[in-house]
């Protein structure tokens, strides 16, 4: 499973993000997908506590 597919995951289980907003985030980050948590963020779709929260989880995984 690619990082993108376990970062969708998590924001899915974890975050509880509605699968509307991670397809908008996707959408406006298809160019660039490692921004991906900051669309969220500035979409409104995603907190400052949240954006950590996925900053977290994403050092976790490269680390793991």
């Amino acid at each position: 499973m690619s990082q993108q597919s376990q970062l969708i995951e998590f924001l899915k289980q974890e975050l509880a993000l509605p699968a509307e907003a991670i397809d908008l985030g996707l959408r406006r980050s298809a160019s660039s997908p490692n921004l991906l948590p900051i669309v969220l963020w500035q979409y409104g779709l995603v907190t400052t506590h949240q954006l950590d929260q996925i900053y977290d989880w994403l050092e976790a995984s490269v680390v793991a």
